[in-house]
């Protein structure tokens, strides 16, 4: 287990001379709602852009399917999973591979959950690590998401990010630490353990 600094980018899309323009959440919800985009779109809004999603190879889809299965059994009562299912901050409607939410499946039937009810956001990375340690990790810290993990299947180790700050251009977490194979990594939810995963068996 070691120290790693938060990488911190202000990175956008590549754009060309071409004119670009973000849009806000609500268009993007308009936009889904009136079948501009579909369920079988493979996109997410990220900092007002419309992202492509990266395909995911068979590691990626079995890393997220096993902490898919295993979180429920460990979490207490008052908090659910779900996968690769939307969350909605100020900019960006983000489909996290993991999400651990405050509440009930029940409350959130008929709306997507906000940040003040993440308490754990994963990502499985593979040719997304880049993304994900820097574009995601400034989304969800911006958001005020306590904890972030990256599931970093080409090193093969657990990055966790927690103490978010969310002023100034490039918001970040302040604290980092790595996992290797040989650790456990503890589950924290609302500031208390609930369990230790260990690497070895998170990854494929």
């Amino acid at each position: 287990m070691t120290d790693k600094p938060m990488l911190a980018s202000d990175a956008v899309p590549p754009l060309t001379d071409r004119a670009f323009r973000r849009i806000s959440v609500s268009e993007y919800e308009s936009m889904i709602q009136t079948g501009v985009l579909r369920e079988d779109d493979n996109v997410e809004l990220l900092e007002g852009w419309i992202v492509e999603k990266m395909t995911k190879n068979p590691e990626h889809s079995d890393t997220t399917q096993f902490l898919r299965d295993w979180l429920p059994s460990i979490i207490p009562s008052g908090y659910i999973v779900r996968d690769q299912e939307p969350i909605v901050t100020s900019d960006s409607q983000p489909e996290p591979d993991i999400v651990v939410l405050r509440g009930t499946r029940r409350d959130f039937s008929r709306r997507k959950p906000t940040p003040s009810e993440v308490v754990l956001v994963i990502e499985v990375a593979d040719s997304s690590l880049r993304d994900d340690r820097n574009w995601k990790a400034r989304i969800y810290a911006r958001a005020g998401i306590p904890e972030y993990w990256i599931i970093n299947l080409p090193e093969r180790r657990v990055e966790v990010f927690q103490t978010p700050h969310t002023e100034g251009f490039s918001p970040g977490y302040q604290v980092s630490v790595v996992y290797g194979i040989e650790d456990a990594v503890p589950v924290v939810l609302d500031g208390r353990e609930v369990a230790r995963l260990p690497v070895r068996e998170l990854l494929p």
